[in-house]
């Protein structure tokens, strides 16, 4: 029989949407589109609504399609095609319109954030239809313990959807980039995205890093002072045992570098080295054990390694000598 045949349709908001109505066998009978509001929009070829939009794909006795450009989500609706045979035969179709959301914004971030601080950040996003989906990702990884909030627009059509995510801050959060994803079919698989790139103030980290680990009477020894902090740490201040630096003509102070000219014992002791920013303090220290002159050890072990051959030599020798006495 004659049976007009049409199929559902889903658009972008602004897109163009195209609404096909088909008959396999069609016996000279007139097809009509007409909107949600049963407004005739094309009766065969004729045009009958005046919309710019609404423009003819095309006509035959088997196929009426009719395309409708700038979309709008005031067009979501049944659609249907009518074949005007007796009794007059019809198809729906329901154009479904999808909300675009608009670029998401990341708010609660006010630089800089202590270590140690509780930080709440809010992505919003609005004008989505149906609801978006919003993740977060720290360092490339997904958080999931998340809130999330969906709120019905003014328009009674599209939402506002948001998402707060808490955490506490430490200092390897300091120049991380957290990210808000919005996911959304209205999208075409390219999610809109927000960045915070965090700023976190700490107090310094102190480490004392010797130039040899093994300081000798009469070398020279290098101590740098390594400090990491945010504000960067002041110029770093060298001590020894508690209090200054007892010679500070060998002691040459240079940057976070302490250089010691010519070991000696004396020199032995603890030395710390101290950095600080405007948001606290930290130390290392270094025990400094001054060993003796390596040369000498050298020459020591030699001379006892050639004792050591000069008996053997004698005994073997006086050996030699026993068994041609004895033969």
């Amino acid at each position: 029989g004659q049976f007009p045949l049409t199929q559902n349709v889903t658009v972008v908001e602004g897109g163009t949407a195209i609404l096909t109505c088909r008959v396999d066998q069609n016996d000279n009978t007139s097809l009509q589109w007409s909107n949600p509001a049963q407004q005739t929009l094309y009766f065969d070829d004729k045009k009958a609504l005046r919309d710019n939009r609404i423009e003819l794909v095309r006509a035959s006795w088997h196929e009426l399609s009719i395309s409708v450009s700038d979309v709008s989500l005031s067009d979501e609706g049944q659609y249907t095609c009518s074949l005007f045979t007796m009794p007059v035969k019809t198809s729906k179709a329901y154009l479904t319109v999808l909300g675009v959301p608009e670029k998401p914004q990341i708010s609660g971030f006010s630089s800089p954030v202590m270590e140690g601080d509780l930080m709440q950040l809010t992505c919003k996003t609005s004008g989505s239809k149906p609801a978006a989906d919003i993740r977060w990702f720290k360092n490339d990884k997904e958080i999931k313990d998340v809130k999330y909030l969906k709120e019905e627009d003014a328009n009674r059509k599209t939402f506002t959807v948001s998402s707060t995510l808490d955490f506490r801050v430490d200092r390897s959060d300091d120049g991380v980039a957290v990210i808000c994803r919005v996911d959304h079919e209205s999208l075409n698989a390219t999610p809109q995205v927000a960045m915070q790139v965090l700023e976190i103030h700490y107090t310094p980290s102190v480490k004392i890093i010797p130039s040899t680990p093994f300081p000798q009477e009469g070398q020279p020894l290098i101590l740098t002072c390594e400090s990491k902090g945010k504000p960067l740490p002041e110029p770093v201040l060298w001590t020894k045992d508690g209090g200054e630096l007892p010679d500070p003509d060998r002691m040459v102070v240079s940057g976070r570098e302490l250089n010691i000219l010519f070991l000696n014992k004396t020199d032995n002791g603890t030395y710390r080295c101290e950095a600080t920013n405007t948001i606290g303090q930290s130390s290392a220290e270094y025990v400094l054990i001054v060993h003796g002159d390596i040369s000498l050890v050298i020459i020591v072990v030699i001379l006892f390694i050639y004792l050591q051959w000069m008996i053997i030599s004698i005994v073997l020798m006086a050996l030699n000598i026993l068994t041609h006495c004895y033969s």
